[in-house]
């Protein structure tokens, strides 16, 4: 479990094919090996990956997780490359504070991102989403794009609005993002199961 507040912007290092369905990527960051255990849960722009491999690398910690065919097809990561620059957030633990909303880490589809509009205090992304998607974003409600929550502006059919502030764009890795690049995209949970209680009655 996560909240959409990105804590590191990590570099894939390397992508290694294992078998036919599976992809190995290590992914250099800031976070300390030590405290990485085998097995911890890291969202990698907003995809819940296991950790089966720590070191370090250049004076970089360095771990390793298995993205399974079904992960490549669905979200971005089949797309990911030596210097792809990743959002990455530790999981939740009891305590701490959620400061964005509820992520799972589970992605439902990609968001095409149709027009960047770049202000001196912020930026305006326009995204598409899949039409099996589109119907649970509604304005002011919770996306998490790359594993960064943000609050929807606008919905127009498939389309929808978010506004990027200063600090979002320097710490994540919007900064890079341009026109035509899919973004790994996960609806607010809350109104997933609004929707099957819906479909339910």
């Amino acid at each position: 479990m996560f909240t959409g507040i990105v804590t590191d912007v990590g570099e894939v290092v390397s992508v290694k094919a294992r078998a036919n369905t599976l992809s190995r990527i290590a992914i250099a960051c800031s976070y300390e090996a030590a405290s990485i255990a085998l097995g911890a849960s890291i969202s990698c722009s907003g995809i819940c990956l296991t950790v089966v491999e720590v070191g370090e690398m250049n004076g970089r910690c360095v771990f390793a997780v298995d993205a399974a065919a079904e992960t490549l097809r669905l979200t971005n990561a089949g797309t990911w490359r030596p210097g792809t620059r990743l959002n990455l957030e530790r999981a939740l633990k009891a305590g701490d504070e959620l400061g964005g909303h509820i992520v799972s880490g589970h992605v439902d589809g990609l968001a095409e991102l149709l027009l960047r509009e770049d202000f001196p205090d912020q930026a305006k992304f326009i995204l598409r989403a899949p039409k099996d998607i589109a119907r649970f974003i509604a304005a002011k409600g919770s996306v998490a794009l790359d594993g960064v929550s943000l609050t929807v502006n606008d919905v127009s059919g498939d389309d929808f609005s978010v506004h990027i502030i200063p600090h979002t764009l320097a710490v994540t890795t919007f900064g890079a993002v341009k026109t035509g690049d899919r973004l790994n995209l996960e609806i607010d949970v809350m109104a997933r199961y609004a929707a099957r209680l819906m479909q339910a009655q």
